[in-house]
């Protein structure tokens, strides 16, 4: 009897220390942990737009089957998948029509979104076609909505999401950088646009990244992921202006959703 109950002892032991390296048993954990239910809400960047594959039944939206979302879902197997992000959303769609699926048992949301807001498709669209001047008086604008007018947006989203699912762990990703500077281009914008898109994109970034700390939301900064791999890089994993599918433009391909959103998110996990 002795030997065996120092036998079970010893065996509990050893079991606890495998499942303190493993993390098995923590909070999330990975989903190996335990089964969660997961719910990605968002914009084109969560939904995959520029990826391919796209859900049919998604319609306008493009929820593409190789977004970060759908790729955690696969390779973790939660419990439950609810994928609601949709191609253009601001913060309003958000509230408004991707927030059904939550509810007190879920266990982990992400979400990006904020860009729409700031109107980062119209600043493309003024850098790309206009003066240098044009551009970066466009840029100041963006910055002047992030500054003062976009923190309450996502205050009012992110309560939301606290009052729906107050026990979820919440994932805000952020935006890439568009371009590496002096980098491998040999046409399109000049330097001096493509250095204040980036800086507006790390304005963009640490108020997004302000507001979800405030919530206790997890931020996840996908700039040091994209390092390398932005425009006029020689791997870039986003699009450029590609004008035979103009959706395309500026946001990741499969590869900076699988290279660069997914591991960040999930090390937030």
């Amino acid at each position: 009897m002795k030997v065996s109950r120092l036998t079970a002892f010893a065996s509990s032991l050893l079991l606890g220390a495998v499942l303190a390296l493993t993390g098995a048993g923590t909070a999330l954990g990975g989903a190996r942990a335990r089964a969660v239910d997961y719910v990605a809400l968002g914009d084109s960047y969560s939904s995959g737009v520029g990826a391919g594959d796209y859900d049919p039944a998604s319609g306008d939206c493009k929820r593409s089957n190789r977004a970060f979302p759908k790729l955690w879902a696969n390779a973790n197997a939660p419990s439950s998948f609810a994928f609601t992000a949709c191609s253009g959303a601001v913060t309003s769609n958000v509230t408004s029509s991707q927030l059904g699926p939550l509810n007190a048992g879920t266990d982990l949301v992400s979400i990006s979104v904020g860009g729409n807001d700031a109107g980062f498709a119209d600043v493309m669209t003024v850098c790309v076609l206009q003066s240098e001047a044009n551009c970066i008086n466009r840029i100041n604008q963006a910055r002047a909505f992030v500054t003062a007018t976009l923190p309450s947006r996502l205050d009012t989203v992110y309560n939301a999401i606290k009052a729906k699912s107050p026990s979820a762990k919440v994932v805000v990703l952020g935006y890439p950088r568009f371009y590496k500077l002096n980098g491998s281009c040999l046409f399109g914008i000049s330097e001096t646009k493509r250095a204040a898109i980036n800086n507006a994109a790390d304005l963009l970034n640490s108020t997004v990244s302000k507001r979800a700390a405030n919530h206790g939301f997890a931020f996840g900064d996908v700039v040091p992921a994209f390092t390398g791999h932005e425009i006029c890089s020689s791997a870039s994993w986003l699009h450029s202006l590609n004008l035979g599918s103009i959706g395309d433009s500026y946001h990741p391909t499969a590869a900076g959703q699988s290279g660069g959103y997914l591991p960040v998110f999930r090390s937030r996990v």
